[in-house]
């Protein structure tokens, strides 16, 4: 198993590590009443997926 020569430095491991960003949340308008949500989910405001009422509110 190949096993680094050096010890990697703090500054460069941290450079190394500061390009993961986490990635914004993707938000979608429901058809129904327009309300912003998350894609593939049931609508916390209006009940809907899919253009169908699934939960009562």
């Amino acid at each position: 198993m190949a096993v680094p020569k050096r010890k990697k430095s703090r500054s460069r491991t941290r450079s190394r590590r500061a390009q993961w960003k986490a990635a914004p949340l993707t938000l979608v308008a429901c058809d129904r009443c327009r309300e912003t949500k998350l894609p593939h989910t049931v609508c916390n405001n209006c009940g809907t997926y899919n253009k169908r009422q699934v939960i009562a509110v």
